[in-house]
């Protein structure tokens, strides 16, 4: 077990964390953004406050898109990030580090851009590319132990 930490290793997680934020922090923009311009509110006091209309009983399709890909989102980048800072830590090298990141940064903005799109199987094989990235991530990870 290894506790020497690999500089570029520990910039390419950080790299991958920015940009999956960025991603998810898009993605909410498209659904407030939506709500907004469409004054199209499901919760009373959002109707009250953004355009004094009377609430809606179902959002609009594009908020459901993005919020099926933002849950879809919190069942997978979290656990991959954990693993890869995992990895970081156990002294994985950033070629390996940075391999898994990249990849599964790609994985989730195609899967995203693909739920858009509402393109299967395309959405799958999106999704299949980052599990196989965080798979792989928990092996090496166990292989750092």
């Amino acid at each position: 077990m290894s506790f020497g930490v690999d500089r570029f290793a520990l910039e390419y997680w950080a790299l991958a964390a920015v940009l999956l934020f960025a991603k998810m922090f898009v993605n909410s923009g498209v659904q407030g953004w939506t709500r907004i311009r469409n004054k199209a509110f499901v919760h009373p006091e959002d109707a009250a406050f953004f355009g004094g209309v009377q609430p809606r009983e179902r959002e609009l399709p594009l908020v459901e898109t993005a919020a099926d890909a933002w849950r879809n989102d919190l069942e997978n980048i979290p656990i991959f990030l954990f693993l890869s800072l995992g990895a970081v830590l156990l002294g994985g090298t950033s070629f390996w580090v940075g391999g898994y990141c990249a990849v599964f940064v790609l994985a989730r903005a195609l899967h995203t851009a693909f739920y858009f799109a509402h393109r299967q199987p395309h959405r799958n094989l999106a999704y299949q590319l980052g599990l196989f990235a965080t798979i792989a991530t928990a092996i090496h990870v166990v292989s750092l132990l």
